[in-house]
């Protein structure tokens, strides 16, 4: 239980006060989170839809909000991390929300947690703010980004109508599992009983799908249930409930992102008796999607591409996209990246896609070194002293890499939030 402390007013204090609530960041469980929602009486009364797995979170969680806004519904969308600001985090009507608005928020659910004397995570007090503030602004349905895992992510106190698993792949190890299965595992854990499952993983293990049959959800599989096939300007879309064709490619970058369109539309498909849409909503959504920092092309030159890809299979996707742009003389490459994760990996599969890395520290607590990054650098047998170089953060990086750079080389900023956070700031500023 945290000290005593002055209420802090502003988003700022808050927002500090916060990250000391609780003496560790992740602590994964349900029960101190579910006590403080009953207690504040928190209850949704709008359709929830629940979004998880390894990669592609975001870009489903922004599709169904831009989706589900042009057909006229007020949506609220709940996703983490935030690039700049935490409003980010909770936006109503594609809207961050307002320092007030969240002070508010936290301030209700203060009082909840006080009352039931036990302490709580950033993450998960930020949940149970969402959900306060997607109730007393009256949303007509919530879209909810599962933080870490599933089973016991906050997120996951409330029920979903429909929940959604992108992929399984090999992240957060030390709190998952060490197999794709017993990830799997975990991150189905959001599925209910006789309730809408979709899953975008296409080779899904068999204790995972074991598991989906033990919880007795509704389950509609990619490749079984549903599909899509592409030519080079449009995309059909073969579902449960029902087709679409010639749709329009998505905004976001990237032929993976069909595979979570795909996705998307199944969930709006087996939704529709509660949550209808047209075929002139989905086109109109999938065209006005924008998702900073997902394989983000910048405008100008020397080109700028800015992904948050911070396991091996982002970084492999990554690559892909790199590789599908075309010829460019030179790539640099600005990486920082947490120390949890498998950094050797994430540098091998660009190993190929970069000439010069531009290795910056991350300041916090998770942050890798350069030091750490240099080490897996040689590990995959990079080498190469002329082609590295150190900064103390990645904006010195970035800076580095806009005064080196020809008019036709491409810098590629990625490896965590952070990284990318950081290089938005410089560019904001410019």
């Amino acid at each position: 239980m945290a000290e005593k402390t002055a209420k802090p007013t502003s988003l700022i204090d808050w927002l500090l006060y916060l990250e000391h609530l609780h003496p560790k960041a992740i602590d994964m469980g349900l029960d101190r989170v579910r006590q403080v929602k009953d207690t504040a009486d928190l209850i949704p009364r709008f359709p929830l839809i629940a979004v998880g797995g390894t990669n592609g979170k975001g870009s489903v969680c922004t599709m169904l909000e831009s989706i589900l806004s042009c057909a006229g519904y007020r949506v609220g969308c709940y996703t983490s991390p935030h690039l700049l600001e935490y409003n980010e985090r909770i936006r109503i009507e594609q809207r961050a929300v307002s320092d007030e608005e969240l002070c508010c928020a936290f301030d209700v659910i203060e009082a909840a947690r006080s009352r039931c004397n036990l302490s709580l995570t950033y993450f998960e007090f930020g949940t149970l703010a969402a959900m306060y503030l997607f109730a007393q602004l009256k949303v007509d349905v919530a879209i909810l980004e599962v933080g870490l895992g599933g089973r016991l992510d906050a997120v996951n106190v409330f029920d979903a109508d429909c929940a959604i698993l992108t992929n399984i792949d090999l992240d957060h190890m030390d709190y998952l599992g060490s197999t794709r299965e017993e990830i799997g595992i975990e991150k189905v854990g959001i599925f209910r009983k006789d309730k809408i499952a979709i899953c975008g993983e296409t080779n899904l293990p068999e204790g995972v799908r074991k598991q989906i049959t033990t919880i007795g959800a509704k389950l509609s599989c990619m490749g079984e249930d549903f599909d899509y096939k592409a030519d080079m300007i449009q995309w059909n879309y073969k579902g449960p409930r029902g087709s679409y064709s010639s749709l329009p490619y998505p905004a976001l970058r990237g032929s993976y992102q069909l595979k979570n369109a795909s996705v998307c539309l199944t969930a709006l498909d087996m939704l529709r008796d509660k949550l209808p849409v047209t075929a002139n909503d989905i086109r109109r959504g999938l065209l006005e999607i924008t998702l900073p920092g997902r394989f983000q092309v910048l405008p100008g030159k020397p080109m700028t591409i800015l992904d948050v890809a911070h396991n091996p299979a982002a970084a492999r996707v990554l690559a892909d996209n790199l590789g599908a742009l075309g010829f460019h003389q030179y790539t640099y490459g600005v990486i920082g990246m947490l120390k949890d994760k498998d950094i050797a990996s994430v540098v091998l599969a660009l190993k190929m896609c970069v000439n010069t890395w531009l290795i910056a520290s991350t300041h916090t607590s998770r942050g890798a070194s350069a030091d750490e990054i240099i080490q897996a650098l040689k590990k995959v047998g990079i080498t190469d002293k002329d082609k590295i170089h150190v900064f103390p953060n990645a904006s010195a990086a970035y800076v580095f890499a806009r005064e080196h750079a020809a008019e036709n080389d491409r810098i590629c900023v990625f490896g965590s939030f952070y990284t990318v956070s950081a290089v938005l700031g410089v560019l904001q500023k410019s």
